[in-house]
Parts: C-alpha cells; structure tokens; sequence
C-alpha cells in the first residue's frame, strides 16, 4: 500500500485527492511540519510514502510518473516528492534536518511551470539530495507541475493543464525513444493502442510477455509442419508475436509497470522466440526432404556474434575517458540529417526489420531461401556495424577504465584452462604489444574453427587446434582488455565456440548431430545473453563456480572435439545432446535465481536492439 500525505490548507474546488487516490495512494492530510513527520512515522517502513503541498496543480501523469515509478527509490517533481522503502530514512532525516525552503534549487529544466521552490516537498527533495541519495525528476515536457503562489498563478495552470491532453503525452510517450524504421512505421502506431486496452483490463507486461512467447512458439509450430499453409500461418503469427513485444514494453511505460522479472523476461525471451522459430524451419524444410540444420544453426551463431560485437563495444567505451574520434563525429554529423538516421537503423537489420523480412519469405518462399536471406543481410550488418566500431576505436584516444576491462574479461567467459594459462603467462604476455589480446585470440579462433571445418571426423588434429586455441585463449586474456581493439576478444572467442561445434556437428554427418549441435549453442548462448544483461544492469557477471561448472568456452570447445574424435557419429549425437542438457540446466537454475533475487537489476532497453 502507498500512502500520499497532503501538507498545508486544502485548496477549495483540488482534485488532488482524487488524483492521488486514482494512483493508488491511500490519503492522509497534515496542517504542518510536525503532524507531517508523525503522520510518516505512522506509515509502515516497507511502503512507500509520498509527500504533497496541498495546493499542487498539474496533470495526473505527472504526478504518476514522479510516486509511482518503482525504478527510483526517491523521484519528485515540483510540490511532490516520494520515497520507497529503502529511501525512508533519507527522507524522514530531511524532514527531520532538511534546509529551509528558500534554500531548494530550481527544478528541472525540462519543466515549463513555476520553478519556485518554496514548498516543503521540493525542500525535501533538496535535503534528500544534500544527503547523498539521487533524486529523479522525470522529464515532464508539456506537461504541467506546479505550485502556484496567489489566485492568478493558479488560475493560469489550470488552464495550462486543460490545455494539455494528459492522455496523449502519456500514450506518445509509452513508446520507444529510438526504434527501427518498421517498428516506428508499421508496429507502434497500433501497438501502443493494444497496450491501452491491455492497461485498462489489467493486465501486466509480464503476461504480454508470456503471450508473445507462446505465440512465436506456435508460430514455429506452424513452420515445422512443412506445409505451405503452415508456412503462410507462421509469419502471420511471427508478425502478432511482435507486435505483443513491442506491446509488453509500451504497457510497461505507460502504467510504470517496471520490474526485474519483467526486465528479465523481456531480454531473454526475444532470443528464445527467434532461435525457436529457426529450429521451427529447420523442422519444417526437414519435412519436405531439404536439411538445412546447418544454415539455422550458422544463422543463430551469426545473430549471436553480432549482439555480442556491440555488447563488448559498448561496454568497452561507455564510461572511457576522452571518448572521441573523427569516425564518431562524422556518425553525429549524419545523424542530424533525418533521413540517414533511418537508413542507417535499417542497414544494422534490427529485429523489427529482420523479423519482418523472415515472416513474409517464410509465408511465399522455402525456410532455405529465408535462412540465405538471413545469413546474407546479418553478415552485411554485421561487417556494417564491425568496420564502424573498428574505425572509431582505432581513431580514438581513450582511456579505458578498469570496469571496462573487467566486464570484457566476464563476457570472455574464460573457463579454469585460461585462467591458469593466464596466470602462467603473464610475464610473458606484459612484454606483447598492444594488439595481442585480440590477434592471439583470432589465431586460436581460426585455427580451430579452421581443423574442425577441414579435418575428417574422428580425426585428433581439431583436438590439437583445441589445445592451442586453450593456450592463445588463456595468453589474450592475461592482461587487463584495455586496449584500443580488445572489445574483439570476446565476440571472438564466440564465433570460435560456436563455429567448432558447428564445423564438429558437420563433420559428423550423422542424424540428428546438427539438432544436437543447436540445441547445445542455445544453451550455451542464453549464458553469455544472461552475463550480458547482469553487466548491463550493474551487478557484475555471474559466480565463477558458474563458469567453471560449464568449464568456460575453451573447455567447452576442448570437450566438443575430443568427443568427435572418441565417439562414433551416432554416439556423438547422444553426447552433444546430454551436454546441451546438463549446460541449460545448470545456467537455467542459476539465472532464475538470480533474476527473482532481491538483488537482480532492473534492465530495460529504450532503443531497439540488433
């Protein structure tokens, strides 16, 4: 339950009550400074609380996005402030010692009503902020958030109010900053609409989730029956899938239905949904007698290697010192001309994009077609964006931070074999210049994807590649990544996992070798997706025993070829089939108890990714 405590005379003719309540807040009126801080001394230490002057004038979303956005734990806007239950002490300490009103600073900017700050929340806020704990003030835009001083005042702000429509600011702005072009054009006009209609029956992003999911895992359904009837009803249902996802995130901005497990949801079932649907085709093209296991597997490592190209990129470069360079000033250069902006998301094939060009091949060509397609327009996306991020970090000065350097080494996901070729290394590696890191790790990359590709099945020569791509993968990593190109490593090491046990699986020539090999790189990806978002969200990688439980991907990648050159293909298929299980289940078991913990970020994306 959250509680609003109204301070000051009540105002003739205020709806504040009746606003307040409509968001939830139970209402309890103070005259003064001391019944205020007795009235929150009286309100459960695990609620919210929100602190009102009674003679508060603006719309409703204001107020909605200042006292109920779980995000923050202390958010206000001029006349209001809040505090969640781990901001109390804070906000009963500013109560209790705050600074005189006279003293608080002027609101945000962005608000284009009275900055006066003579009222005791914005005071509040003022000594919340003197004390050390962030205060968020949303960006109100149009909208109105006041306290008017006479008669007049108040009369004009109303009129700014009325003059507003609260709906609409709200429903515009439930939708993305920064989406692609077919998202922005042919998904959200409507799709905020369904999250309205989603909002006013009650339901929750996280179900929307859920039923984008269920519907893209029927849609892959419809794909695996092989028919061209199933083909046409697979991208029609790809397309409703997402639409619900671009729904579950506009609902979740337009009620403030943020969490954790939403945020959780949100990031790991797009790729679920994805992957699923290749492995749909490939079901379905089986079906009909042409197996193209191979181009959905290699479809799934390629989206992979993209996503983690630009995790470790930014990562890299997000809090760098001295972040210019030429190549990024020219990227602002045409990002002020509005039609580049447009032409340049839909070169990077965004998942609005990529998602829609699958559904309609699915619907009128053959999954080989729409896998061809696939492979061909990531890989130009992907050299796209590549060659881009290469010339801003070789044109750039910078000064990478020891956070920087230690989240490339967590998604390195290096495995107990590199850390122990790493710490004997490390004198040896501090004599190497700068580019070793991602030159020893693109050595041992190709060398092994190369011998598993080339060599025949059975054969100890990938066995040998791994064993060196062991000690390259060791030798890159024994040194903080905070060279100019280190970001490569990690993308690196995963187009090595990845493609061994594509080139193993085809080596192998077995049934069912490359469904196994499939199923073992989504499990091994939604790992590496799981340390992204963790990174992402501040909290750091997941446990070490976690990684060395799935031996990191040197060791996975030794075991994949040494069971090719022990086993016979068709006990190989077996094999790869128990490690993808025993790899899901323990990264599964993990992640979920991470993500419901107390301790889990809450992460969510305002621009559309890769």
């Amino acid at each position: 339950m959250s509680t609003a405590i109204l301070t000051g005379p009540p105002v003739p003719g205020s709806s504040l009550e009746g606003d307040l309540r409509s968001l939830g807040f139970d209402v309890r009126v103070s005259p003064g400074p001391d019944e205020t801080a007795a009235l929150l001394a009286a309100v459960p230490s695990a609620d919210r609380v929100a602190v009102v002057d009674s003679r508060f004038v603006g719309h409703v979303h204001s107020l909605r996005l200042a006292l109920t956005d779980p995000r923050f734990p202390v958010a206000a806007v001029p006349g209001a402030v809040t505090a969640q239950a781990e901001a109390r002490a804070a906000l009963t300490g500013a109560l209790t010692t705050g600074p005189a009103a006279g003293d608080t600073p002027a609101a945000d900017g962005a608000v284009r009503t009275s900055e006066r700050a003579g009222t005791l929340p914005d005071a509040l806020a003022a000594a919340i902020e003197e004390s050390g704990t962030a205060v968020h003030r949303p960006e109100l835009g149009s909208l109105v958030a006041t306290v008017p001083e006479d008669p007049q005042a108040r009369n004009e702000a109303r009129q700014a109010v009325a003059s507003v429509d609260d709906e609409a600011v709200r429903l515009r702005s439930a939708v993305k900053a920064r989406d692609g072009f077919f998202t922005t054009y042919a998904i959200s006009p409507y799709s905020k609409y369904v999250a309205r209609w989603c909002a006013r029956r009650g339901l929750t992003p996280n179900q929307v989730t859920t039923a984008s999911l269920i519907t893209a895992l029927i849609a892959a359904g419809a794909a695996a029956t092989g028919t061209r009837g199933g083909f046409v009803a697979a991208g029609v249902l790809l397309l409703l899938s997402f639409v619900l996802d671009c729904a579950d995130g506009q609902l979740a901005r337009y009620s403030l239905q943020y969490s954790t497990m939403g945020a959780w949801l949100d990031a790991t079932f797009d790729r679920a949904k994805e992957y699923a649907y290749y492995a749909g085709l490939a079901l379905g093209a089986a079906r009909g007698g042409d197996d193209v296991w191979a181009l959905a597997l290699a479809a799934m490592v390629l989206q992979t290697v993209r996503h983690v190209v630009d995790f470790s990129f930014n990562e890299a470069n997000h809090d760098a010192v001295s972040n210019t360079s030429p190549t990024a000033a020219l990227s602002d250069r045409l990002d002020s001309v509005g039609w580049t902006v447009w032409v340049r998301r839909m070169i990077v094939l965004p998942i609005g994009e990529r998602w829609a060009m699958i559904a309609v091949l699915t619907a009128v060509t053959t999954p080989r077609i729409v896998f061809y397609a696939l492979l061909i327009g990531c890989a130009l996306a992907a050299c796209y964006t590549t060659a881009g991020r290469l010339l801003r970090s070789v044109t750039r000065k910078a000064h990478r931070t020891d956070r920087a350097a230690q989240a490339l080494a967590d998604l390195a996901d290096s495995g107990p074999l590199a850390e122990a070729v790493a710490r004997a290394g490390r004198a040896v590696v501090a004599k190497l210049p700068a580019l070793a890191a991602p030159v020893l790790a693109l050595l041992g990359g190709a060398a092994v994807v190369t011998t598993a590709a080339l060599a025949d099945y059975g054969s100890w020569a990938p066995v040998a590649a791994a064993g060196l791509y062991v000690l390259t993968s060791g030798l890159a990593v024994a040194r903080p990544l905070k060279g100019s190109l280190d970001w490569l490593v990690p993308p690196v090491f995963r187009a090595a996992e990845y493609g061994t046990i594509l080139a193993v699986a085809v080596r192998a020539d077995a049934p069912g070798a490359l469904p196994a090999a499939f199923g073992l790189v989504a499990a091994v990806a939604y790992h590496h997706y799981d340390t992204v978002y963790r990174i992402r969200g501040g909290s750091g990688a997941p446990p070490r025993l976690l990684v060395r439980l799935t031996a990191g991907h040197e060791g996975r990648t030794l075991v994949t070829t040494l069971l090719a050159a022990l086993l016979t293909a068709t006990d190989l298929t077996i094999a790869l089939t128990a490690f993808a299980v025993a790899v899901a289940l323990v990264v599964l078991v993990e992640s979920i108890r991470f993500w419901v913990s107390s301790a889990a970020p809450a992460v969510h994306d305002e621009g559309e990714p890769a």
